[in-house]
């Protein structure tokens, strides 16, 4: 009975502990974190975690728990501290961070603190700056874009535009991850996504168009697949016209078109599909494709002949548009 009394802390204090044991850490800064401190943060952890775990929407008792618990965590700001110092804490504590995070936005008892203090939300973000704790950051980052009110914070935030840099950057597992998080902020809620392209388009293609050069191959396939996603949507109309109007654009996906890469060819060509079905080419564009009408015939009549009926008969659809380009002034 002792032990299931000592168990039964309320939320005020299994907190105030929590704190406690975080500010010992703090003192550390950036030498060897005190061993007695990151026990102390690690059972607070598994404390919190079995809480909000054990906890059932249909039991207003525990509902209240959870709500008072989530209250005073954010109240005491415990949950930026957590961030800011995950790479001091061992593999277990860490996944507890996590797991807390993520079940407290699954419970929507976080999000509307979570707008009011982005700082968390900015915190994740260069946590890709710091491999260790990177693909954490990036977790709770996902469950964060599920929610469009914490995306549109992300999207619209100055380190957005890092994620760039973190998709290049020169850990594999890095940058995957980073890229997964910036694919799913981009898709997630396609409104959302137009209303930024619409308002920064140019600065986020200039960015973008240097992730399609990449020397890294998995850079520029995945990079080439997102695009033709974004531009397929039904809501990105307006910057999907804006993109196909584009005579440098037009030169990128043709070169791309004679990548030695299949998979890389293939997706090009889905771009590319736009440009040609275009009905008002811009005159740069047509005079790029008139200029390499005959060329791009013969190498279509040659491109990928045995994907099967569906794909040629968009390689058909295509030729046969090219064959029909004629001048704007013959017109």
């Amino acid at each position: 009975m002792h032990l299931l009394r000592k168990s039964k802390s309320k939320p005020k204090e299994l907190v105030e502990a929590l704190g406690a044991a975080l500010a010992s850490l703090e003192k550390s800064g950036d030498a060897m974190p005190n061993a007695t401190a990151l026990v102390a943060v690690g059972k607070k952890l598994r404390r919190i975690k079995d809480t909000l775990y054990s906890a059932s929407d249909a039991d207003p008792q525990k509902h209240t728990e959870v709500c008072k618990l989530s209250h005073e965590l954010h109240e005491k700001g415990l949950l930026l501290l957590l961030v800011q110092h995950l790479d001091q804490l061992d593999f277990e504590s860490k996944k507890n961070v996590t797991l807390i995070f993520n079940n407290l936005l699954h419970r929507m008892v976080a999000v509307h603190s979570f707008c009011a203090k982005p700082a968390l939300l900015f915190a994740l973000m260069t946590g890709y700056e710091r491999p260790e704790i990177a693909l954490h950051c990036g977790s709770m980052l996902r469950e964060c874009i599920r929610f469009q009110e914490l995306a549109e914070v992300i999207l619209h935030s100055d380190g957005f535009i890092h994620f760039f840099r973190y998709i290049q950057g020169s850990s594999f597992i890095v940058a995957a991850d980073a890229f997964s998080t910036f694919k799913k902020l981009l898709t997630q809620h396609s409104t959302l996504t137009a209303e930024y392209l619409s308002q920064h388009y140019d600065r986020f293609f200039t960015h973008y168009d240097q992730l399609l050069r990449s020397e890294n191959y998995v850079i520029r396939l995945q990079s080439l697949k997102l695009l033709g996603n974004l531009l397929f949507d039904r809501h990105h109309f307006a910057v999907m016209m804006k993109y196909i109007s584009s005579p440098n654009n037009l030169k990128l996906i043709m070169n791309m078109l004679k990548e030695t890469s299949r998979n890389i060819q293939l997706e090009a060509f889905h771009v590319f599909k736009l440009f040609i079905a275009n009905p008002t080419k811009p005159s740069a564009v047509l005079t790029i494709l008139l200029r390499n009408q005959t060329k791009l015939i013969d190498f279509l009549n040659r491109f990928h002949i045995d994907r099967g009926e569906e794909f040629n008969e968009d390689r058909s659809f295509v030729i046969m548009q090219i064959q029909s380009l004629r001048n704007i002034e013959e017109s």
